[in-house]
């Protein structure tokens, strides 16, 4: 499978370690021309919020978002409700890709409720998984 080159991608994960492997997985393959990374859930939202203020937003709100569910503060659900009251032209642009160490069943179907949710992975990433990212 051909792998789709985007303009930028976002970590979103609580643990530092993760983003890390997470973003070298990423560099390696190519896929990505600038990695956004984020440790906190709210942090990210706060991120989305003020790009949608600026006047042509598109070239700074990443393609993909890799969002990890089992964070303090904000989890990945709650990430999730506020990502939807974005503007619909933010949840347009942006796919979410859950990437999470959780082996709850209950969080892959709680997760695919979510239009914006395109995939449930395990962490870390692979090159496996990146190149059969489904955008």
């Amino acid at each position: 499978m051909a792998t789709r080159k985007f303009r930028s991608v976002m970590l979103v994960d609580d643990s530092e370690i993760d983003n890390l492997i997470n973003q070298k997985m990423i560099e390696a393959a190519s896929i990505a021309d600038i990695i956004y990374t984020q440790t906190g859930a709210r942090s990210a939202i706060e991120f989305l919020r003020n790009v949608e203020k600026i006047d042509n937003p598109d070239p700074v709100l990443p393609d993909v978002i890799f969002l990890d569910i089992d964070m303090p503060l904000m989890d990945g659900f709650q990430f999730l409700d506020e990502f939807e009251r974005l503007s619909e032209k933010t949840r347009k642009k942006i796919s979410i890709v859950m990437l999470t160490s959780s082996i709850n069943p209950q969080d892959s179907v709680r997760a695919r409720k979510y239009s914006s949710v395109i995939l449930f992975l395990n962490k870390p990433l692979t090159h496996n998984s990146i190149v059969q990212l489904p955008l």
